[in-house]
């Protein structure tokens, strides 16, 4: 598998920086807000906070303690995402941790002041959040997928899967910056690997339905998901239809696979949360976020459901089970 390499890692910021919404007082309590298109009791939501709270703490910041978290998740509904953020605002948060485009587009419209670290998003250039990745220049750091390499390794693994496959519904969110992307990516590797691309881009989570049935009318062999918490929110929709009519589904993340999609190819976002604390650490102990570096993930894992190939009839390769990195049975 191909794997790719940090395009530069977080080093010594001699810059001191402090936000409208952060001092350096001994004993300050920081409120950090969290902007997630997810729904809040969520297990996969959950255990992404978790990840990031337990890395805060060893980092010696402890939720009660010296740090508060204002969470607001809007449930896969991308329109809620500006409310929510001008609701931190008014809290005066410290910064404000985003997850995914749409939320950092809501955070910010709403400040351009507090800080804002993007927990992933798959571009964080064309939407103009970060001027470089080495140099953000404003207010706006964190993590981003930059997924173009991504979106036509998918295209392989799915035609690993079955070279008969040649038809293939892409679904995603049309208004996430990084989804363009990787549409016109994989527009682009489609004639080579021999595929006709169904591409179906929603702006909200009410067009799912029609969207499903939509390809299947178009006769499409396997569907591939572009996730945002709007896509991710509703897996369990798309796993469900694709079982019902014998359709694999390639994910972009893990928790996909794990809701009954055939496989899944993308970085862990577990692991993402989790090194956001170093970035949320950096900001609360005066770094300023233009001058921290945007990360992208070092690592991109592939995951095969053996249940749901069961269940659809896949044979699946020894070649391809060797290069995945979880098998679900």
């Amino acid at each position: 598998m191909r794997r790719r390499e940090l395009v530069t890692a977080l080093g010594a910021v001699a810059v001191t920086w402090l936000s409208p919404g952060l001092s350096g007082a001994q004993g300050t309590t920081h409120v950090i807000g969290i902007l997630a298109g997810t729904t809040e009791t969520d297990q996969q939501a959950q255990r992404r906070v978790l990840a990031f709270t337990q890395a805060l703490k060893e980092l010696g910041w402890i939720e009660g303690k010296n740090i508060k978290l204002e969470k607001r998740y809007s449930a896969g509904n991308p329109e809620r995402l500006p409310g929510l953020a001008n609701d931190l605002v008014q809290l005066k948060c410290a910064m404000i941790v985003a997850e995914a485009a749409q939320a950092v587009d809501a955070a910010r419209s709403a400040t351009r002041s507090i800080p804002i670290v993007m927990v992933y998003v798959g571009d964080a250039l064309a939407p103009g959040y970060v001027a470089s990745l080495a140099h953000p220049g404003g207010n706006i750091t964190g993590q981003t997928l930059m997924a173009t390499d991504q979106a036509a390794k998918r295209l392989e693994l799915m035609k690993k899967l079955s070279p008969d496959i040649k038809r293939i519904a892409v679904i995603s969110n049309l208004n996430a910056s990084g989804h363009i992307q990787q549409r016109k990516e994989m527009d682009a590797a489609a004639p080579t690997l021999e595929v006709t691309l169904l591409q179906f881009p929603m702006r909200s989570a009410a067009e799912l339905d029609a969207t499903l049935e939509a390809a299947v009318k178009g006769s499409a062999q396997a569907i591939i998901t572009m996730e945002d918490p709007m896509v991710e929110s509703n897996r369990a929709r798309i796993t469900a239809f694709a079982l019902d009519h014998r359709l694999p589904v390639m994910g972009e993340f893990k928790p996909m696979a794990e809701s009954g999609g055939l496989i899944s190819y993308g970085p862990n976002q577990v692991s993402m949360w989790g090194r956001t604390a170093f970035y949320v650490d950096k900001i609360l102990k005066g770094a300023n976020p233009a001058n921290l570096p945007v990360e992208q993930p070092a690592k991109f894992e592939l995951t095969i459901n053996l249940r749901t190939a069961k269940a659809l009839g896949f044979d699946i390769s020894s070649n391809l089970l060797s290069l995945a990195d979880e098998l679900i049975d």
